[in-house]
C-alpha cells in the first residue's frame, strides 16, 4: 500500500529487510537514554515465525517507507486464541515504531485496518503480541523513568498523538509503581494476617536455592501462571507450545533467590517473581548476546540495586483467604535480604482492583502508564 510517496509493505524475507526491521528502533532512539533494545536473536526468532505463537495465529511484519527513507515498522496479527477466549474479533498490532510522521502513521494504520477487514475482523488493538507479561501498550506517562528491561517498552511521547489523531481510543491501561525500599515494610495488619494464615497450617511457602530445584516444579509453575492471567484484557490462554516457551524463558532468566511459591494443603496455588533489573547492561549490549555481553549480564544480575516484580498471582478459588498477605511478605523478604535500593511493580492492569489496592497499602507511587489502544473498522 502506498500514499503520496509513502509505502507500507510486508517484509520480503530478505536478510537486509529483516536487519532493517531489527535496527530501525535502535537508530530511532539512538539519542535516548531510556530505550532498551530486544535481543537481535529473539527478534529474528519472532520475525522468522519460529515462536510458537505463529502455530495458532498468523501475522505480517511491515516496513513503512517515505520514498527511500525508512520511517516506521509494525507487526499485525490475528490472535485466534485471544479472540476465542475473550469473545472478541480483533486484529492486534505490536512492535510499532515510527518517526514523528502523522501522514506515514495514518498510512500504516489504514493498512492495519484493511488487513483486519479482509479477514472479517472488526478492528485492531495494540500494541500487544503474546500477553502483558512480555510487555504491552504505548507509554503515555513516565517518560523520565528508566524502563523495566524489555518487559515494557519505551517510546517517545508523540506516539500517543500519532494514535489518537488517527482515531484510536483507550482499550486498557497498565500501571507501574515504584516503592522506596525503606518504605517497603508491610503494614502491621498485613504482617499479622500472614503470620495467622501460616500458623493455621494450610498455607505454606516454597523457596529455592538453585535452578535445579525450580526445574522439579516448573511445569506446575507454568500451568499456574497461565491460569492466573487468562482473564486479563491484555492476556489470553497460551497454547501448550507457548507455555513451553514461557518455561524455557523462565528457566533462563529466573534468579532462585527471587522466586517464592504459595501452597495450600501442599498444592502450588500462587507465586511471586522478582527480577534483578539489568536494564543498563541490556542498553550497553545493544541487542547483542556474545560472550562479553553474557558476562556483563551475569555480573549485573548479582550487582544491580533494583528489583522488578512482574509476576504475582493466586488461583482465583484461593483468593480472599489471606494468601496475598503471605506473598507480600515474600516480596518484602526479597527486597531486604538482597539489599535492593529500588523497587518497581511492573504493569498492573487498571482492572485488577485488588492488586492496585494492595500496591497502595505497600506505599507504591505511580511511575508509568502504558496504554493499549483500539480502533474499529
Amino acid at each position: 500500500m502506498s500514499s503520496r510517496g509513502i509505502e507500507v509493505r510486508p517484509l520480503s524475507g530478505s536478510t537486509a529487510e529483516e536487519r532493517a526491521f531489527i535496527d530501525f528502533p535502535k537508530k530511532l532512539y539512538r539519542s535516548s537514554e531510556y530505550y532498551v533494545p530486544m535481543f537481535d536473536m529473539d527478534m529474528r526468532f519472532l520475525i522468522r515465525k519460529r515462536h510458537p505463537f505463529f502455530l495458532h495465529s498468523e501475522g505480517e511484519w511491515l516496513l513503512v517507507r517515505r520514498g527511500e527513507e525508512l520511517v516506521g515498522r509494525c507487526l499485525i496479527t490475528e490472535n485466534r486464541r485471544y479472540n476465542e477466549f475473550h469473545k472478541t474479533n480483533f486484529a492486534f498490532f505490536d512492535y510499532f515504531d515510527m518517526k514523528d510522521d502523522q501522514e506515514a502513521a495514518k498510512a500504516l494504520f489504514a493498512y492495519l485496518l484493511d488487513w483486519a477487514a479482509k479477514r472479517g475482523l472488526e478492528g485492531v488493538v495494540g500494541p500487544m503480541l503474546s500477553g502483558g507479561a512480555s510487555g504491552a501498550g504505548v507509554l503515555i506517562e513516565g517518560f523520565d523513568c528508566q524502563p523495566a528491561m524489555t518487559m515494557m517498552r519505551y517510546n517517545y511521547p508523540y506516539y500517543r498523538t500519532l494514535l489518537e489523531q488517527a482515531g484510536f481510543t483507550k482499550y486498557v491501561d497498565l500501571n507501574s509503581f515504584t516503592i522506596p525500599p525503606e518504605n517497603f515494610v508491610l503494614p502491621e495488619r498485613i504482617s499479622r494476617l500472614a503470620e495467622t494464615v501460616l500458623k493455621r497450617g494450610r498455607f505454606g511457602v516454597m523457596r529455592f536455592k538453585s535452578k535445579r530445584e525450580i526445574r522439579r516444579v516448573v511445569d506446575e509453575i507454568k500451568d499456574l501462571y497461565a491460569k492466573t492471567l487468562n482473564h486479563h484484557l491484555e492476556d489470553y490462554p497460551l497454547s501448550p507450545e507457548e507455555l513451553e516457551q514461557v518455561k524455557k524463558d523462565l528457566l533462563t532468566v529466573i534468579d532462585p533467590d527471587l522466586i517464592s511459591l504459595l501452597t495450600y494443603d501442599g498444592r502450588i496455588i500462587g507465586y511471586a517473581f522478582g527480577f534483578s533489573d539489568i536494564t543498563r547492561t541490556l542498553q550497553r549490549n545493544a541487542g547483542r548476546l556474545g560472550p562479553l555481553a553474557i558476562l556483563r549480564i551475569l555480573l549485573d544480575v548479582k550487582n544491580t540495586q533494583k528489583i522488578l516484580f512482574n509476576g504475582i498471582g493466586i488461583l482465583p478459588e484461593y483468593q480472599g483467604l489471606g494468601g496475598n498477605a503471605v506473598l507480600y511478605r515474600e516480596l518484602e523478604r526479597m527486597v531486604h535480604n538482597r539489599g535492593f535500593t529500588k523497587v518497581e511493580l511492573v504493569q498492573i492492569s487498571e482492572r485488577t482492583e485488588l492488586m492496585l489496592s494492595d500496591a497502595g497499602s505497600l506505599g507504591a507511587a505511580p511511575a508509568k502508564v502504558h496504554r493499549l489502544y483500539t480502533k474499529s473498522i
